[in-house]
């Protein structure tokens, strides 16, 4: 081999170790921000579409809130009258016995524990992104040191089905409501939206 030629191939060779070290400069410090964006996007419910899509089923679902209940045991009750009319259901009621876990639908973080006259003892959850928040209402009590600012993961034990609030005595079940927020909002704005179908996986009964 010439000089002349060896001198090209050690050029060649020195130019592609800069290339891959400069790439790495470029776009390695990014990988960590796309998987934790990716992480995001399947830790919270998908967009709701407009209004003039149908039929909508979610491609990313949340996990029962209910421990022991299938997706296709729950009906759709979002917009059902109550109080004789005066206003409308906004959730999916899910009925199970008294004391039955309710585990995170997903991860989030405990914004605040309420107790109120319509929901009884309740949490509100909010996502890691603050755009949703999670409602588990009726409860009979919180898990063991649950606390406001507590981080949980997709199914840690939050309390129990129970019957507070305007539930009606003996009526067990969970009220699970979704709400959609802009990061600024506080826990208690944003805007309702069904969350039958990120339970059920299938399109809203209506």
């Amino acid at each position: 081999m010439s000089l002349r030629a060896l001198g090209i191939g050690v050029a060649v060779a020195l130019a592609l170790v800069f290339g891959l070290w400069v790439g790495a400069l470029l776009f390695l410090p990014d990988a960590p921000r796309a998987a934790l964006a990716e992480t995001a996007k399947l830790a919270a419910p998908a967009p709701q579409p407009a209004a003039s899509a149908s039929p909508f089923v979610p491609t990313v679902l949340l996990a029962m809130p209910v421990e022991g209940v299938a997706r296709a045991a729950l009906s759709d009750n979002w917009g059902d009258p109550r109080d004789n009319g005066l206003r409308q259901h906004h959730g999916t009621d899910i009925m199970a016995p008294a004391m039955t876990a309710v585990r995170a639908a997903a991860p989030g973080i405990i914004a605040k524990l309420w107790n109120s006259a319509a929901g009884g003892t309740t949490i509100y959850e909010r996502s890691p992104q603050r755009r949703w928040i999670y409602y588990y209402a009726h409860l009979a009590g919180y898990a063991p040191g649950l606390h406001e600012g507590q981080q949980v993961r997709t199914g840690d034990l939050l309390g129990y089905v129970g019957d507070t609030g305007n539930a009606g005595a003996g009526n067990y079940h969970l009220h699970f409501g979704l709400t959609r927020t802009t990061p600024e909002q506080g826990w208690w704005q944003g805007t309702d939206v069904d969350p039958f179908p990120y339970l059920a996986g299938r399109p809203a009964d209506r």
